[in-house]
């Protein structure tokens, strides 16, 4: 799988072991008791592309997730498994084509739940499995044979797409408007864009350019003389939600905290889903460098979106092991809402807070979750007095451009509709998500499916929802 000289124990070994008297393994044990990890990735060795070598390590896999089925309620791909083991002759994984391994891979989003809430047999259980990263490796070792997918690397392109569209902000939002059905007729038969979906809006003034003159810290704030930010803005926050980095900046200057912006490049979210992980490291490699000498400063590295945490705090260390300045870096990142708990512990809140009208649903983005730091989105709110806040953590079903391919948004849609039928349920006046597409995906989800009449809830980023508090927006 990642480290290409362990063990290869599949579901028969393991029945062997457990039955074989003569030869008792040295620990029996169903799951593993100790701290999970995972290996590095492998990625420059070339056996990492054998696609003989892949298709061998998803069969060991699939079998003891056959075996196993604790992963049936996540993402497609497991439904889809287990679904071909089912309707096959033997049903056993046998049974399957090796040609329909393509077809569990394509329906998995890496959000990691499998790895991090459901699997008993991560590392350093003797199974050693990790299912993500198994698909990453076939993802990785097809796009080494076959090429990538041209549109889908395209609009992964976020940086280059954000500066083409800033000057052309309101052309480009008229164009890909769903109101706009010639237009998005056109994209969903030329690219392959779902004319249906609910796409980014683009700004002619970013986060950067908003952020340009550094806002004050409040001599008064708790924090004051103690805290340094850098605000790692993210693509998508720079270019299709300013809002969230000046709200980010307001929250934190309101508690002392002196701040500043610095973005240098995507993370490689886009490229990771697509298995370029050479792409993924060199952009590791490269904002790093530019983040180290805030580090050195006393600046710690705040992120704006959990997918863009997660590729620091756990991808990036994962994929350049050996890079001291990733993994100073790794150390250094905090999620905003992580941050904002931080310092309510270690210093207190400035007061003012008032809460939300109408209450609040958060939905907890599943690369939040994988970054077992707990629900911190939830705890930050929980923080404003009075405030009324529900919790939804099912799967939004949006994956990066999952949600908006037109081969894929069907998935999407049916993975997300349970957690958007949940907050519908609740009820709250706003929606909001520590993942700005999951937010947006399942805001649409609701509006289709709610009454007519009933207004769909406002969408927001929950440092947005911090801010409002505050009466900084």
């Amino acid at each position: 799988m990642c480290g290409l000289s362990l063990p290869t124990w599949g579901r028969e070994e393991a029945k062997s072991l457990m039955t074989d008297a003569a030869n008792p393994p040295a620990v029996r044990r169903e799951g593993s008791l100790d701290a999970p990890f995972r290996h590095a990735l492998a990625w420059r060795d070339p056996e990492f592309y054998d696609l003989t070598a892949v298709e061998a390590e998803m069969e060991r896999v699939f079998d003891i997730c056959h075996g196993c089925r604790r992963c049936f309620n996540l993402c497609d791909a497991f439904p889809k498994l287990f679904d071909l083991i089912d309707n096959g002759p033997t049903g056993e994984l046998d049974g399957v084509d090796k040609a329909d391994y393509s077809k569990v891979a394509d329906a998995c989003t890496l959000c990691d739940m499998c790895f991090m809430t459901k699997c008993p047999y991560v590392p350093p259980h003797e199974f050693n499995l990790d299912f993500p990263h198994v698909i990453l490796r076939q993802r990785a070792a097809r796009r080494k044979a076959d090429g990538g997918d041209f549109v889908r690397e395209q609009l992964g392109e976020t940086d280059r797409n954000g500066k083409l569209a800033k000057p052309v902000a309101g052309l480009a939002n008229w164009a890909t408007s769903r109101g706009n059905k010639p237009v998005r007729e056109l994209m969903e038969k030329v690219a392959g864009i779902d004319r249906t979906a609910e796409l980014p809006r683009y700004h002619s003034k970013t986060a950067g350019d908003r952020l340009k003159r550094p806002m004050p810290p409040d001599p008064a704030g708790p924090a004051f003389g103690q805290r340094k930010a850098a605000i790692y803005a993210t693509c998508i926050v720079d270019y299709n939600a300013p809002e969230t980095a000046v709200a980010a900046v307001g929250v934190l200057a309101k508690q002392g905290v002196e701040t500043r912006f610095a973005y240098p490049e995507c993370c490689g979210m886009p490229q990771l889903e697509a298995g370029d992980i050479a792409e993924v490291a060199r952009r590791a490699e490269r904002a790093s460098a530019d983040l180290l000498p805030l580090i050195e400063q006393g600046y710690d590295i705040v992120t704006l979106t959990a997918s863009c945490g997660l590729m620091m705090k756990f991808e990036w260390p994962l994929i350049l092991p050996e890079n001291q300045a990733v993994k100073r870096l790794a150390a250094a990142t905090r999620d905003i809402s992580q941050y904002v708990v931080e310092i309510s512990k270690a210093h207190g809140l400035a007061p003012g807070l008032v809460p939300p009208e109408g209450g609040v649903t958060l939905h907890q983005a599943c690369h939040a979750r994988a970054q077992n730091m707990g629900p911190m989105s939830a705890q930050m709110l929980r923080l404003i007095p009075g405030a009324k806040v529900d919790v939804v953590e099912r799967c939004s079903g949006h994956g990066g451009t999952f949600g908006v391919m037109k081969q894929t948004r069907p998935m999407a849609v049916k993975v997300g509709r349970p957690a958007a039928r949940q907050v519908a349920a609740k009820g709250n006046a706003t929606l909001c998500s520590d993942c700005p597409l999951a937010c947006k995906h399942l805001g649409q989800l609701v509006e289709i499916d709610a009454s007519p009449g009933a207004p769909p809830p406002r969408e927001a980023h929950p440092i947005e929802v911090f801010a409002r508090a505050y009466g900084l927006m």
